[in-house]
């Protein structure tokens, strides 16, 4: 197993360590780990790209292992108030759409890599994500209400759009 992949699986493995701190109310050190996660998906993917290091399992676990880090990250938000559960609705929709879709692609022999509005859609989740577990002062507050509403109009747009550039998987 190469080091990207390596670096997959330490993010999934970071999830219960995020959810257990996060839960007790311990912001500091929740914080680290969901930042040394999200730090994870950024290097995982520049090191497979940089030294020809991707593989079908990243191209299917590293989209997924994002989703586990920042749905926990959501549904512990849901949890205690943070946000309201619509939010973590609209985003589990998206996400078991794409993999639902990724697995009869997947069946067919067919892999379907995280397209550029999917990885922005992530990338406005993990910066929203530890605004929102800081969420003060008043002006990081309003900051992360801003990139939560970037996240969530992403993750529809881009479900749209996965949705309609794979729709042939639709007939197989």
């Amino acid at each position: 197993m190469n080091l990207p992949n390596k670096l997959t699986i330490l993010r999934v493995l970071l999830v219960p360590v995020f959810v257990a701190l996060y839960m007790k109310g311990l912001t500091v050190p929740s914080l680290i780990v969901f930042l040394a996660a999200s730090f994870t998906d950024f290097l995982d993917g520049y090191i497979a790209r940089t030294y020809d290091l991707t593989t079908n399992f990243g191209k299917i676990m590293d989209p997924l292992a994002d989703k586990v880090l920042v749905v926990a990250a959501f549904c512990c938000m849901v949890e205690n108030g943070t946000i309201p559960a619509w939010i973590l609705i609209v985003i589990l929709a998206r996400e078991f759409t794409v993999s639902g879709m990724r697995t009869v692609a997947a069946a067919e022999g067919i892999v379907i890599a995280a397209g550029m509005t999917g990885k922005l859609k992530t990338v406005l989740q993990m910066i929203a994500v530890p605004l929102l577990i800081v969420n003060e002062p008043a002006w990081v507050a309003r900051t992360a209400v801003v990139f939560l509403a970037a996240s969530v109009i992403m993750t529809v747009l881009s479900g749209v759009e996965y949705v309609y550039r794979n729709r042939h998987i639709f007939t197989l």
